[in-house]
């Protein structure tokens, strides 16, 4: 593939996805600090209802996270038209499933536990809004339809933001260290309307993931560590919310 072309169908596959995630994300921010509500003060949900019947909210659930989806399809078909081995061109072979699994559990200790002090430390310092991974009623589908979503996520940032991002721009000759850094930066942005906090989490958290995709080239335990930290978060959060309402609540 030619390079114009190269860079005609990553600015093509990220306008589709995170990449306009990210305009939008920057949007929020700026309306954010605009605004006459201190940061620490505002509220993101990151899941919501999105129909007030339960049965029309579910679909509307699954419409959503589908939608989301079809640009990691979209990904998945493109490396597939390059020659063999295809999907390991992202990182994606499917040799090693336990060894993947259990490294992606170690890297969303590693992530997540420094994550959730650093997010205390961002609504205290009046840097970070109060994040609310779902407010969805607790209905019987409520638990398969967070796991989704965090599915999805891992997907869309792992598949697209990783395995796809960073393999395009090595083909393009970019050096490393713009590579590791110019998907930091990405990573970072689109969790922006989070407050600021959560920009420089995810630049570290995006510094971390390069590297270790460039070192290894395997992007399973990146999908699965995501997964573990959403899957968490979304789910355990009902659970604090009900038992433990103070852990919660930071001081404004």
């Amino acid at each position: 593939m030619s390079k114009k072309r190269t860079i005609v169908e990553i600015v093509l596959v990220l306008g589709l996805s995170i990449g306009i995630s990210a305009l939008y994300s920057m949007v929020s921010i700026t309306r954010r600090v605009m605004s006459d509500t201190p940061l620490q003060e505002q509220t993101a949900t990151i899941n919501r209802p999105l129909a007030p019947e339960p049965i029309f909210d579910l679909i509307y659930q699954l419409l959503a996270i589908t939608s989301a989806l079809v640009p990691v399809a979209l990904v998945l078909f493109l490396v597939s038209q390059s020659r063999p081995p295809r999907f390991h061109t992202i990182g994606l072979d499917g040799s090693k499933p336990v060894v993947d699994s259990l490294t992606g559990i170690g890297l969303a200790a590693l992530i997540g536990i420094p994550g959730l002090g650093l997010y205390a430390a961002g609504v205290w310092w009046g840097m970070t809004v109060q994040i609310v991974p779902t407010a969805l009623d607790t209905l019987w589908w409520t638990i398969p339809v967070l796991l989704l979503h965090a599915v999805k996520a891992a997907l869309v940032e792992e598949v697209i933001g990783v395995g796809y991002f960073i393999s395009r721009l090595m083909s393009l000759n970019v050096p490393i260290a713009l590579i590791v850094v110019a998907h930091a930066l990405l990573r970072a942005t689109y969790h922006l309307y989070q407050g600021f906090g959560p920009f420089f989490g995810n630049f570290v958290m995006g510094l971390i993931f390069a590297w270790w995709f460039l070192k290894t080239g395997r992007l399973a335990p990146l999908i699965v560590a995501h997964f573990a930290i959403d899957a968490v978060a979304f789910v355990g959060y009902p659970l604090w919310a009900e038992n433990a309402p103070d852990f919660l609540t930071f001081p404004v």
